[in-house]
Order: C-alpha cells, then structure tokens, then sequence
C-alpha cells in the first residue's frame, strides 16, 4: 500500500465552464505526481482551446489510449470527444452538457473496472447534462445508482464537515422527507464514515434542527420532538455519538460546530450556506457511503469567469489530496479490521 501509485480519474465537467482552467491549474504543481497519477477524461482539443485563453503555454497532458497506459509523474489524458467537438467560453450547451456526460461515463466505467483507484469530478451545468441517460439532480444521485449504496453528500474542509439528510431536492418538500428513518440512516452513514473515510475514532456528531430556535418546545414545530430527537436517542442506542438538534443560526454564529467532528443538517442550503459562507475556495463536496472515492470542487460551472484566469483552482486542488487520503485511509480501515483469525494456519490443529 505504502509504494502503490493511486490513480485517480478526472472528468472534466463542463467543457465551457471553469472546470478545464482548475484542472490544468491543479496539475502544473510537480508536488501532485508525488501523491498519484492524475487521468484527465477529456479532449486536447478542450485542453488546447483553454489553454491558449488562459496562456498557459507551458501545460501539457500526456495522451493515452487507456488509463491502463497512464504514465507515472505526468498528467494524461484519455480523449473521451471527437474532434467536432464545439468550445463556447461561458455559455452552457446541449453540446457541453453531452461532454460532460461522455467524461463521466468513461471515468465510473474504469473506475468499475479498477482501471482507476477513485475520481474527483469536475463541475457540471445540472441543466445540460439531463439526457435519458443522466436524468438526476447531481453527481451523488448518479453514482448512486451506477455503484449502489447510501449515498451522503458531505462538504468537508480543514474548519468542518457538513452533510444533509435531504440533498439537491425542492425546500417545498423537505418537510415531508423528514423522517426518523432518513435520519438514523444518514447518521449511521456519517458516522462510518468518519471512521472509515476520515480515521476519526470516536466521531461526535452534531444534528441540527428543522424549524427556527429548535421548534420552541412546540411553538414553531413538532418535528424536533415528535422526528429528530427520537432519531438521535436511537443513534445513541447503536453506539453513534449524536448529539442535539441545535438550532442552525445559534449553532454556526457561535461556534459551536467547532466542538464536533461533523454536522448533519436537515436541508442543503441550511448546511451548504453557513459551509461555504466559512470556506468557500477551500471546500471539498465527498461522497461518502459508496463503495468508491469522490470527491469534487465545492463550486460550481462559474461561466462568468470562463478565459479571464481568475478562477482560484484551491477547491479543486483539495478534491484531488482529499480523494488520495480517502482512498488510503479505507485501505489501512480494511487492514486493522480484517478477521485475523482468517490468517491462521489451522491444518495441525
């Protein structure tokens, strides 16, 4: 494990938006090939097209017939595109949106095939990509289908780890998929994960609440009384260290979080707003509950800042350390907990 090159996939989102300039950005620190062997699933064309925009004269992609043919110490790249392939800086196309889609078939096929150790996704225009074949809100809704699992999106950053019990759905129904269920499920998945993921060995998990102040004993709801906190106390039973539900606004404004190895909260935008507000350029979006590593920039398309190089590649950068230090973190997991017993030699017995 200590001498084996992690390869990890790239795909390279939305070939009009930000996605390229990160990557390229990313890959001309020579410290990257140190940690693993970066895959670009792209084009040179793209490459050629975004590089000469930002002058970025003096990055180059080795291109190869295969990830199998990835070349240690360098950045390659796997052509996913033909050639008619049609760049438009800053503007979202059905074109772009079907490239998107291409990278990121080809990258969970490899990784399927263990062609690939994990991949970091680059950004996608959710609207684009819809097709008969990706016709989910996200990334993290995609790869669970394709690998399985219970799929958790989890934002996490050097300041604090936030995941959502109800992700990219309308707040119109986030009400309604509250449930003691979804919740115990998400903290079960949280606090694997934080063992396995993140080698933290006793996760204290903070759960926050769904209404305004916690409910107010009632006032301003029931689901704190009636849904959360019965979720919690059967989280406990099952060893999980939860605690709460704290109010969102009083929890984030005065630091508490800091007390806790993670946060669930109810709804995307009450724990993406406060996550972001905090560390935006260095946040890391995870997919935690597969059987495979991803991760991805916490940002997204960013269309306006498309050939001007100011797009900071900081997020993205985290996203590929972050998916190398998952990766090695479940296999020293899977090391320290296999059965040793298996191991004996019990044929003298």
């Amino acid at each position: 494990m200590k001498d084996h090159k992690i390869r990890i996939g790239i795909t390279q989102g939305d070939i009009n938006g930000i996605s390229y300039e990160v990557i390229m950005k990313t890959l001309l620190d020579p410290r990257i090939y140190e940690t693993c062997t970066p895959i670009v699933y792209g084009s040179p064309k793209v490459v050629a097209y975004h590089r000469k925009a930002l002058n970025l004269g003096n990055f180059n992609l080795y291109s190869v017939r295969s990830a199998e043919e990835a070349v240690p110490k360098r950045a390659n790249l796997v052509n996913v595109l033909d050639d008619n392939v049609r760049v438009e800086l800053g503007k979202s196309t059905p074109q772009a949106g079907e490239a998107s889609l291409l990278s990121l078939k080809a990258a969970v096929k490899d990784l399927k095939e263990g062609k690939i150790d994990a991949i970091v996704t680059g950004p996608i225009n959710k609207h684009n990509i819809q097709s008969e074949e990706f016709h989910f809100p996200g990334h993290t809704e995609y790869l669970r289908d394709e690998f399985g699992g219970e799929a958790l999106m989890i934002l996490v950053s050097e300041v604090v780890k936030v995941a959502v019990v109800t992700g990219h759905v309308p707040l119109s129904k986030v009400a309604s998929l509250i449930t003691e269920e979804a919740i115990l499920s998400k903290l079960k998945t949280l606090n694997k994960s934080m063992l396995t993921d993140f080698a933290v060995r006793k996760p204290r998990i903070a759960v926050l609440s769904l209404n305004p102040h916690a409910g107010d004993e009632g006032v301003i709801g029931n689901e704190e009384t009636d849904i959360i906190i019965p979720a919690i106390e059967k989280a406990k039973q099952q060893g999980i260290m939860a605690f709460g539900p704290y109010a969102a606004d009083g929890f984030f404004g005065s630091d508490s979080f800091k007390k806790f190895d993670a946060v669930l909260a109810m709804y995307h935008d009450q724990g993406l707003a406060p996550f972001k507000a905090m560390v935006f350029e260095d946040g890391v979006n995870f997919t935690a509950g597969l059987p495979i590593v991803r991760t991805s920039p916490a940002h997204g398309t960013a269309y306006e800042l498309v050939g001007k190089d100011q797009a900071s590649e900081s997020s993205f950068r985290q996203a590929l350390y972050m998916a190398c230090d998952i990766y090695k973190n479940r296999e020293e997991y899977k090391e320290l907990t296999k059965n040793p017993m298996k191991n004996i030699d019990t044929s003298n017995v």
